[in-house]
């Protein structure tokens, strides 16, 4: 399914075959072809040059090039055959020795976030264009040898209207005046540099600039870029902070500079990730730029993005991967580095939440859902081609491959895990490597065999699951304890852990632990002898600290005391184990839904870590919606929709709880008295003290009104005029296809389906289609999403040409959830058996298959309630 598919048998042929020297690339951004003649669709196209420098073996090889037309290639000064070009290839019959491939060729700007993306600010008509070349889609811009470990000098030429700012990978430079109010940018050559981290960005930005000084005395250039826009609502401030705090601890704990010589963090509209990686030249999602109130975990959300993004400059640009085999490595050290900064700046400056709760939070329940789903694989995932790479920027490779360095950082040692990557970024600067590189430095540096990692961690799928075990004597005390370790029949890996035992108890009214134990768990069955003799607690929490990755069980004194105190539980962190273990067993369908949903009214309102109050409140209301017994559903929503309502009421006026919980109250509306009190917000009445119900807020609202049919076009055209953004009218696409109107729902799945929607739009039409209580209006979809499937996997009906990024939207986001019963499961099971799909369908559909079957088996087998909630939520 992937366009222009490169596999890694090819790559490593090439690999073999030749040596890439340099690229000079020149983008002419005026939409004329190069003899001065306009282009036929300056809006659409562009023009680029390409001059390769390299050498190679006697052989035959590929050059990668996407483009609407080449106008002009020449080997070595011999022009090309025509027939060399087929779309996605270029051919060269090379001889031994250096050669120079110059290629000059129209190409497309991408609307949908691959390639060079072009944006229209519909709030003030200015131009902006950004690349996202990762995985493979540098050869969209410029005739590329696509593949990490080809890796060259960059030096890139820009020609653009004099009056944008053009950002690249090397330094910022002054332009040169050319004709007709154009302008040439002439940037330096890079370090060598993999094809998928150069970049090129350009527009009307409004910037800030800072510089950072390097540990050995030198300086290099800060700067911080959005839309002209969004420069009201640019906080340089806090980026910049969280910038220089972030070099300040990845240079003393990696042991070398910062290794480019600028640092530029450019924020951009319709961007399919959260950032990336481009050496020196970071983009991001201008969805960051907040331009209304957010709460602090929005902010940390973002602080970790930036740093994310930082320790790629080290663990990916630096030094790079060989092929994508290791690109679980990549974002797994990323995503392990950008916690790990985070605690370093808390400890130093105690202004942050505690990073590894939130981790706790939101990454592992990410993590632990992808890897119960049947398309899990191993952290170390067989890349065998791009599409494969595509698949796999999931849970497993972000959240779980983090989780799995933080349990290897546990077996070694923090100090000596550094000193082992210390050692491996000197020896590998600007090259490539494979995990073996990285494991032999942390090896030499613990004196630890860590083969068994490897095989057991890395090679292997599945989660496994932790419970405790233990006899107590007449005096309340263990006389005996140990640990049992179980795994699923389909991925029966049982691991060796580090873990450590917690014991929590009441303490002038608070729960707080009064014991800990660490140790090393392998097998089955581990006795822990060191709790023997100790008193059984009220709270017993395996994994405290969460140093491993591993579901836990919690006894059923300690889950009452939970229920009971969870309000009391004085750690974030553990308070964050105890959520996730209680969401498990929900998930699992070990805990009745009305229990979780107690436990999270009566936890919420006091916990700190504003990223779990937005999961808790977010998963309550899914497993009302989809684990609870259908003849339940509507009480338990009733029931939840009213204890947030008091926890609103209740919360500090102006308070991140209280828009948190606005937020979730908005999402618990069932009727048209909810829907009044929203309606009553939007008109500026009866708002709740301290409320800001400001640009974001009102989308809110608006969308919630039209799920529940309180409102209708008129509204949200009304609405979209207020709101004359590229943000407004994402929104009010996702407002529109939220409506309970069959008109509306007509449009947007002919608007996701059949029409070229730009990324996020799409997104926002497919994230809003499917609503609970639309069934009637829906029922028509849950076919004709059968149907849109079948047409991907044939490529026809213009998905032969629609990007990844769009696929992915329509098979995941389309899935008719609200509607799949027992019936619809039987008609898409047959559905399947009747024909062959790509692997990259099967995989997306049989994902929410999953996902409803497994909602199906808790409405069918519910547990039922213990009845231990409360009479009001705590305040």
């Amino acid at each position: 399914m992937f366009g222009a598919n490169i596999t890694r048998d090819e790559a490593a042929v090439r690999s073999r075959q030749l040596e890439v020297t340099s690229y000079e690339v020149l983008v002419d951004l005026t939409g004329r072809r190069p003899g001065g003649e306009p282009l036929a669709s300056p809006d659409t196209t562009f023009v680029s040059t390409t001059t390769v420098h390299f050498r190679s073996i006697g052989c035959v090889a590929n050059a990668n090039l996407i483009a609407e037309e080449v106008i002009d290639a020449d080997l070595d000064g011999a022009p090309l055959r025509p027939e060399a070009f087929d779309g996605e290839h270029l051919t060269l019959e090379l001889a031994e020795g250096d050669h120079t491939l110059t290629v000059t060729a129209v190409m497309r700007f991408s609307r949908t976030g691959e390639g060079l993306h072009r944006f229209i600010d519909p709030a003030d008509d200015r131009t902006y264009l950004y690349s996202q070349f990762e995985v493979a889609d540098a050869r969209r811009m410029y005739a590329t040898f696509e593949q990490p470990d080809l890796k060259a000098p960059f030096r890139l030429t820009v020609v653009a209207p004099a009056s944008w700012t053009v950002l690249s990978n090397a330094p910022a430079v002054a332009p040169t005046p050319a004709d007709e109010g154009f302008a040439v940018w002439d940037f330096a050559p890079t370090q060598p540099i993999s094809t998928y981290i150069t970049a090129l960005c350009a527009g009307e930005f409004h910037t800030v600039t800072d510089t950072h000084t390097r540990n050995d005395g030198s300086t290099i250039p800060l700067s911080i870029h959005v839309r002209a826009s969004l420069a009201e609502h640019l906080d340089a401030e806090r980026i910049f902070e969280t910038t220089q705090r972030g070099f300040a601890v990845f240079e003393d704990h990696f042991g070398l500079n910062y290794p480019f010589d600028d640092y530029a963090q450019i924020f951009v509209p319709e961007f399919n990730f959260g950032a990336m990686e481009n050496a020196g030249c970071v983009t991001f999602r201008d969805e960051y730029i907040f331009r209304s109130r957010q709460t602090r975990a929005s902010y940390e959300s973002r602080d970790n993005t930036i740093l994310h993004e930082m320790a790629h400059m080290w663990f990916g640009d630096l030094v790079t991967m060989k092929w994508w085999d290791d690109l679980w490595l990549n974002e797994s050290f990323a995503e392990w580095a950008s916690h790990f900064a985070q605690a370093e700046i808390r400890a130093q400056f105690d202004d942050r939440a505690d990073p590894w709760a939130t981790f706790s939070n939101s990454r592992k329940t990410w993590a632990y859902r992808q890897d119960q789903l049947p398309s899990t694989h191993p952290i170390a995932a067989d890349m065998y081609d791009l599409e494969a790479v595509e698949l796999n920027f999931d849970g497993i490779t972000y959240a779980k491959g983090a989780s799995a360095l933080r349990q290897l950082v546990a077996f070694v040692g923090v100090e000596d895990f550094l000193a082992g990557v210390r050692a491996y970024f000197a020896e590998h600067a600007y090259g490539n490597t494979e995990l073996p590189d990285l494991l032999a430095h942390l090896e030499a540096a613990s004196g630890r065999d860590l083969s068994f990692f490897t095989s057991q961690w890395l090679q292997t799928a599945g989660v496994n699951t932790l419970a405790a075990e233990w006899e107590l004597g007449d005096d309340g005390a263990f006389t005996r304890f140990g640990i049992r370790q179980t795994a699923s029949e389909q991925w029966p890996t049982l691991r060796q852990h580090r873990v450590a035992v917690g014991c929590y108890d009441l303490v002038d009214g608070a729960l707080v632990r009064t014991d800990r134990v660490e140790c090393d768990i392998d097998g089955p069955f581990t006795e822990v002898p060191e709790l023997v003799g100790r008193p059984r607690p009220a709270l017993l929490l395996l994994n405290d600290d969460d140093l491993t990755y591993a579901k836990i069980r919690l006894d059923a004194t300690s889950l009452a005391t939970l229920v009971e105190h969870v309000h009391a539980l004085d750690d974030e962190l553990a308070r964050a184990l105890c959520w996730g273990a209680t969401w498990d067993l929900t998930r699992d369908g070990e805990m009745a839904v009305a229990d979780y949903v107690d436990l999270v009214l009566r936890g919420v309102g006091v916990e700190s870590d504003l990223t779990a109050v937005s999961a808790l409140l977010g998963q309550a209301r899914l497993a009302i919606d989809y684990y609870a017994p259908r003849d339940q559903r509507r009480a338990l929503a009733d029931r939840f929709q009213v204890g947030v309502a008091q926890l609103m009421l209740a919360a500090e006026p102006g308070s991140d709880h209280q828009l948190a919980l606005v937020r979730a109250l908005a999402l618990a509306i069932n009727d048209a008295v909810g829907a009044e009190v929203l309606q009553a917000w939007l008109n500026g009445e009866e708002v709740p003290e301290g409320l800001a119900v400001d640009t974001d807020l009102r989308w809110r609202l608006l969308t919630e009104l039209a799920r529940v049919g309180a409102i209708g076009e008129a509204e949200i055209a009304a609405e979209a005029q207020r709101d004359r953004t590229a943000t407004g009218a994402e929104k009010a696409a996702g407002a529109r296809s939220a409506l309970a109107d069959a008109d509306a729902k007509a449009e947007a799945w002919a608007a996701a389906t059949q029409r070229d929607t730009p990324n996020e739009t799409h997104f926002q039409i497919c994230s809003q289609f499917w609503q609970l209580d639309q069934d009637e209006l829906l029922a028509p979809y849950a076919e004709r999403y059968l149907d849109v499937v079948a047409a991907i996997a044939e490529q026809r009906d213009g998905w032969d040409k629609r990007s990844t990024t769009i696929r992915q939207h329509v098979l995941g986001l389309l899935f008719p959830r609200p509607l799949a019963d027992r019936a619809f499961l039987d008609r898409l099971d047959a559905f399947l058996a009747e024909r062959e799909l790509p692997d990259a369908v099967r995989r997306l559909v049989l994902e929410r298959r999953d996902d409803a079957e497994r909602a199906l088996r808790n409405q069918e087998g519910a547990p039922t309630p213990q009845g231990a909630q409360s009479e009001q939520p705590a305040e």
